[in-house]
């Protein structure tokens, strides 16, 4: 099964383009208050013009169903990212609304993860995967922090009986390959490791990041 790889928090079509260019499953956009924020307006411009087979998901915080599936169909998303401990009757009004052919990933934190044991990774199946992200006092995502694989390992990766999980926080090009080695994930997700500055991407980076996770999975 081939890696699953988001180039995450594109404010750009020129950033969007060299995430697909270089081989990305997905783009990402972020719909919540961050240096990386679009709106749909900013986001249905670029949308159109990538290639079918890229999907395109966005990341909402706190949101509520009307402003997510809003947002989904004035931007032609194909997918949602719900970056905050969203409950069950979300993901259920969701999937009810968007139907199957829209992705619903949603997050947990690294932390949180390991404080609730496998209460945080409950199967829920409305949800396509979850994603493992890292946080801060004042982020819950792009934070550039790695954590602990080896912990993420024993305890989420490998022990949670989950399927598809993401690994999400602190990726670079340099470290994604141990990073897949380590956690055996199905999918990765970068956005501070692959960027210029907050919000404009380094092609460079990104295709390095991409060719390095690709290769590691080999």
């Amino acid at each position: 099964m081939s890696l699953w790889i988001k180039i995450c928090a594109n404010t750009s079509l020129a950033d969007a383009m060299i995430a697909a260019d270089a081989g990305a499953d997905a783009v990402g956009f972020v719909f919540a208050p961050s240096p990386r924020r679009v709106t749909a307006e900013q986001a249905a411009v670029i949308v159109p013009r990538l290639a079918a087979e890229i999907e395109k998901i966005g990341v909402f915080v706190d949101a509520t169903v009307e402003e997510i599936v809003a947002t989904v169909e004035a931007a032609g998303l194909t997918g949602v990212q719900l970056h905050w401990d969203a409950p069950g009757e979300l993901t259920a009004a969701l999937r009810a609304r968007l139907g199957s052919k829209v992705r619903i990933l949603r997050v947990v934190h690294f932390d949180e993860a390991i404080m609730e044991g496998r209460a945080a990774l409950a199967f829920d199946s409305n949800v396509d995967a979850i994603l493992v992200d890292s946080r801060t006092a004042s982020s819950v995502g792009g934070t550039g922090k790695a954590y602990d694989w080896e912990t993420a390992r024993q305890m989420i990766f490998y022990a949670s009986g989950q399927s598809k999980l993401i690994a999400a926080g602190g990726l670079t090009p340099d470290n994604v390959a141990e990073a897949i080695a380590t956690l055996r994930p199905w999918g990765v997700d970068v956005v501070s490791g692959v960027e210029a500055t907050p919000g404009r991407k380094d092609a460079a980076k990104v295709r390095a990041f991409v060719a390095n996770a690709r290769a590691a999975q080999k």
